[in-house]
């Protein structure tokens, strides 16, 4: 079956968001607030991780210039904001984490070699044993930032539908572009993103982290086109 670690991935991702915002309606105020704050350093120690991979500091840098700058031309920040709050609205919803927790939950589970490595593997061999061990630690994850960031995060199942299924069916092609640089620069500029997430979550700093989401793109393209950077 094409894509079946995908759709187990998904699978874990909304039932352990499901089971998160059912244990954040039994949880007080003041635990989830400390939950969040656990959330959010663990988030930049997890970022900072992805981060200190990379062997070229510069790609990185040029990555998050012309990234940041593409995005914030596109508003990218904009329309995510806008679809966060017609979602709201038609749920009814009296918070406004929808769009933190798609945002959150999909580089969490998007950035990584094991998403792309897991997908393309899965693609071209049929094996999809790297996608289940993904989709547990997700499905883990889930719980937690389903309890502190709610229905957003079960959103991010769409973009790891329409990411790793992409990836597994153009996996002949991709596989070719994407070179072991390529990923190791996806990996490092996505999780000075992540540190950006958690920055926010943890009131310090506001970054447009939507807007910075080209970066994510740029990084294989320079690795490409500038292999000695």
């Amino acid at each position: 079956m094409p894509m079946r670690g995908t759709l187990i991935n998904i699978a874990t991702i909304l039932c352990g968001t499901s089971l998160g915002m059912l244990l954040k309606t039994k949880m007080p105020e003041r635990v989830s607030h400390v939950v969040i704050q656990g959330l959010g350093m663990f988030t930049i120690f997890l970022g900072m991780r992805m981060t200190f991979q990379t062997q070229s500091i510069l790609t990185v840098l040029f990555s998050l210039i012309a990234g940041g700058a593409i995005g914030a031309i596109i508003g990218i920040g904009g329309y995510l904001e806008r679809a966060a709050a017609y979602i709201e609205s038609r749920f009814k919803s009296k918070e406004s984490q929808i769009a933190e927790g798609f945002l959150t939950a999909t580089l969490l589970f998007c950035v990584g070699p094991m998403a792309i490595i897991g997908s393309l593997e899965d693609g071209i061999s049929g094996n999809y044993q790297i996608l289940m061990t993904k989709a547990m630690m997700d499905g883990f994850c889930s719980i937690a930032f389903g309890a502190a960031m709610g229905f957003g995060v079960a959103l991010s199942a769409v973009a790891v539908l329409v990411y790793q299924g992409g990836l597994t069916a153009l996996s002949s092609v991709v596989s070719q572009l994407l070179t072991d640089a390529a990923i190791t620069e996806m990996t490092a500029t996505g999780g000075l993103l992540i540190v950006g997430i958690g920055l926010d979550m943890l009131e310090i700093k506001k970054i447009q982290v939507a807007d910075l989401l080209p970066a994510i793109i740029i990084a294989p393209i320079l690795i490409r086109l500038f292999p000695g950077l």
